[in-house]
């Protein structure tokens, strides 16, 4: 196959993958390689990673898929990278890792990652979102203890004050593209998503960093220059918007590593749900009742990028504030346009527990693994079964809620992240029986997928009503995103349309590449050169004004390098519309069931 070439790098909580791109997206090959993730029985809370490491397992892989493909490196034109939201810290002078594990820290340790689900800044984040600062305004109102700024504010108030000052800070996307090309500049979707950031303009912003709110929670001594959080930009700090091409590309250092040429362009990163947003949002339909959008339109188009936990991404041009929803973050993914992120905290995870930790589990694990099929497709044929023994029409693939009619699920068994942004709830259960067959695994495993369904309504609902217009729901990512029955759920209970994608697995990584590619047509337009031996962008102002030029370029590479997805429509039946409205109010209520019953065991003092 002809080239340019172009690299996505998807860095996750457990593995790290490279796919190598071809001009119309097509996936030539792609590579895994796992990560360590270091837990601590006695502090449960602690998630940490090491950045070497992260960067070793990069590196394998994309060396893999260059020599698989039998590409030759000069052919590789760019290069995209995204990551979770995790904290990495290292010397500023140096670079070396600074260790983040107590009762060690501050001393050289390759545990320099605090992760995304490291929950250490518990009381860091609830001080935060007791100060009402207008910060807030711009995290959905409540400032998670996943983000940035609870981490660093954690590590203030634990390391000493001289060790502290030698930290630099980055959000591991921005850690990344550091790493690949030593440039320092960050992008604005890890600063505005995680980092406390808002951008010069927006809400009288001058600085971008809130030195009032800094210091009001104790970070004051990051001021004036911020450096330990990448700078002021347009003084001594540079902020891009995705897939801005970052210094002169690929440092010698960073091109053996991976095995590709120096210079090579390397594209500003993005957090990987929004990663997943960009290899999904421009997709087309097979259905022709279905027609091509524009930019404009994507503002309709929620992302559900799925997997152990769900995101909801949503763009649009006005910064709507939606309670308990992350952002609304300016500048995330396209200049002058904002960004929603509402969540659910465990969807895959979920499904998962339900599955393996129910009696006849093993069972039917052992059963499909005689057969060589999956679990999920035993539970379909248990499903089929019981609806036949029942005389019950299969009409549609959620018709197997009938099934569990009699039965509920609150589903936030880790938390609600959104739209209630409540992390003590915890999932409920009614209508438990003594059955313990694979008939009952199997309407447990519906009724789990209905329950993801209620609560992915209740997030459209709250976004609707604070000023969004969802028409659509275009599913993303792994395993969800191709279970049909899934599928057919969220279409019948949020009554919209719902959109599977071709490749689900792939909208991420194919995401990550879309940059590298943008990043490598900014770089030859602006240098005439497919490798740049100076900074594209050296300066904040040009960096903006060319972010905004090519807008459009971006969206029109998205559309080309995203495969068209199937439509699944609402069923038409007034039985089933009836049905899952009952549902939603019974989900609605045992939210406030369990308020209710919080409040009442809380107010007993022993």
């Amino acid at each position: 196959m002809p080239g340019p070439y172009f690299l996505g790098v998807d860095v996750g909580t457990g593995s790290a993958r490279a796919a190598l791109i071809g001009q119309n997206a097509d996936i030539l090959t792609q590579h895994t390689s796992p990560l360590q993730t270091w837990r601590y029985e006695e502090d449960p809370h602690l998630f940490e990673q090491s950045g070497d490491q992260i960067w070793s397992a990069i590196t394998e892989c994309v060396r893999r898929v260059v020599q698989e493909a039998g590409v030759a490196p000069d052919d590789v034109q760019g290069i995209g990278f995204d990551a979770t939201c995790s904290l990495v810290v290292v010397d500023r002078t140096s670079c070396a890792p600074i260790g983040v594990t107590p009762p060690h820290l501050g001393q050289h340790s390759e545990r320099n990652v605090i992760l995304w689900a490291d929950h250490r800044a518990e009381e860091e984040s609830r001080l935060i979102n007791n100060t009402g600062h207008h910060v807030l305004d711009y995290v959905g109102g409540t400032m998670s203890l996943e983000m940035e700024t609870p981490k660093i504010l954690w590590l203030r108030q634990h390391l000493a004050p001289d060790t502290f000052e030698r930290c630099e800070f980055f959000d591991l996307p921005d850690y990344l593209t550091f790493r690949a090309s030593g440039a320092r500049a960050r992008s604005y979707c890890s600063l505005v998503c995680k980092c406390a950031f808002i951008p010069p303009g927006t809400a009288g912003s001058k600085l971008g960093w809130q030195p009032d709110f800094l210091e009001q929670i104790g970070l004051g001594c990051l001021a004036p220059d911020f450096e330990q959080l990448g700078g002021v930009p347009g003084r001594h700090g540079l902020v891009l918007t995705a897939g801005m091409p970052v210094g002169a590309g690929l440092s010698d250092t960073a091109a053996r590593d991976l095995g590709l040429r120096p210079h090579t362009p390397v594209a500003s990163a993005l957090i990987d749900a929004y990663a997943g947003w960009v290899g999904t949002a421009a997709a087309g339909s097979l259905d022709t009742l279905v027609p091509s959008a524009s930019l404009h339109d994507a503002q309709t188009r929620l992302v559900a990028i799925a997997g152990t936990s769900t995101c909801y991404c949503i763009q649009s041009h006005d910064g709507i504030q939606v309670p308990g929803v992350w952002g609304p973050y300016h500048h995330a993914v396209f200049p002058g346009l904002w960004m929603n992120e509402g969540g659910q905290s465990s969807t895959g995870q979920l499904i998962d527990a339900m599955i393996e930790t129910h009696p006849a589990y093993a069972s039917t694990l052992s059963l499909a693994q005689a057969r060589q099929v999956s679990v999920f497709e035993l539970l379909e044929e248990s499903l089929q079964a019981q609806m036949h023994t029942r005389g019950w029409p299969i009409t549609s693939p959620s018709s197997y809620a009938r099934l569990v009619a009699s039965a509920h699920m609150y589903p936030d068994f880790y938390g609600n992240r959104s739209p209630l942004a409540d992390p003590k709830l915890r999932g409920m259960l009614i209508g438990l029986g003594l059955d313990h067959s694979r008939a009952d695994l199997a309407r447990k495993y519906i009724l789990t997928l209905e329950a993801i369904a209620l609560q992915t309504k209740h997030i459209v609902d709250e976004m609707n009503a604070s000023g969004h217009r969802i028409e659509a729901i275009y599913l993303s990512g792994g395993g969800q995103a191709r279970n049909r029955i899934y599928a057919q759920l969220v279409a019948d209970v949020c009554g919209l349309r719902v959109q599977m994608p071709s490749e689900s697995s792939a909208s991420v990584v194919v995401g990550a590449a879309i940059l590298g590619h943008l990043a490598a047509d900014v770089t030859h337009e602006r240098t005439g050169h497919l490798r740049a031996t100076e900074p594209v962008l050296p300066t904040q102002a040009e960096a903006d004004e060319v972010a905004k030029a090519n807008a459009q370029r971006l969206w029109t590479i998205m559309a080309q390098s995203t495969p068209p997805g199937q439509s699944v429509w609402p069923t038409d039946d007034d039985a089933w519309r009836k049905h899952f409205a009952a549902k939603y109010r019974i989900f609605r209520e045992c939210i406030e069931l369990q308020w209710r019953w919080r409040n009442e065991m809380e107010a007993i003092s022993f």
